[in-house]
């Protein structure tokens, strides 16, 4: 088990397994809208750890940062206008659960 810790890659491998077993658990469990863009949150930061890991395996660890960075980026946008319409869905609704959501008609 030692061994195993010993290694970054392992390290990486294990975090991102983790990070993508509660991301999916959480996409399943969760009904409010703001934790779903939380949960959504910990998803990407697993694809994120699996970019990285993938430009070390490859040798080209600057080219997996770079794009492990514009993911960062990007996702922070979307995750800004997701909270943005997260507010605006419960200003008008009044209500943030998916399961109400889904059975508004009009």
């Amino acid at each position: 088990m030692n061994a195993l810790l010993s290694d970054p890659a392992s390290i990486l491998v294990i975090g991102m397994l983790g990070l993508l077993g509660v991301g999916f658990y959480g996409l399943l469990a969760v009904r409010n809208l703001i934790k779903m863009v939380a949960v959504l949150q910990i998803l990407i930061k697993a694809a994120v750890l699996a970019l990285v890991l993938a430009g070390r395996a490859s040798g080209q660890v600057n080219l997996g940062q770079s794009l492990a960075a514009t993911v960062i980026v990007a996702d922070t946008v979307v995750a800004v206008i997701g909270l943005a319409l997260a507010v605006q869905v419960r200003r008008r609704c009044g209500t943030l659960d998916l399961k109400k959501l889904s059975q508004l008609r009009g």
